[in-house]
């Protein structure tokens, strides 16, 4: 087994994420994994991602608060959709996903994704 304490987390920058603060986990520096990395973001109100696609899968959960997840396919319109506490959705490889904070709150979420993936 291998434990990280959120206070011994390391903040990584990750980019196009505006006013968000985010911690490894567990897997790359954080430790030992073969198969998936998972970090964590604390998003400050006005916070954002950049309207991104992948070509892996991105599993989300949000921690605390709420958040609009925005979502756009290839060839499809933008969604756009409130997550709050507890909630999770799923990437898809190739598809576009924006996070935002349009609260008054600090929101965190989990991400998990393949461990060969950095952003």
């Amino acid at each position: 087994m291998h434990i990280t304490r959120i206070e011994s987390a390391k903040t990584y920058q990750a980019p196009n994420h505006d006013h968000m603060t985010c911690f490894r986990l567990q897997g790359m520096e954080a430790g030992p994994s073969s198969q998936m990395w998972m970090g964590m973001s604390v998003i400050e109100p006005g916070g954002q991602t950049g309207l991104n696609d992948s070509p892996f899968e991105k599993i989300y959960f949000v921690v605390e608060g709420e958040l609009i997840f925005i979502s756009e396919m290839p060839q499809e319109d933008k969604s756009e959709v409130v997550l709050k506490s507890h909630d999770s959705c799923i990437f898809a490889p190739g598809e576009k996903r924006q996070l935002v904070n349009r609260s008054n709150s600090v929101a965190k979420v989990i991400l998990v994704m393949p461990l060969n993936v950095i952003s």
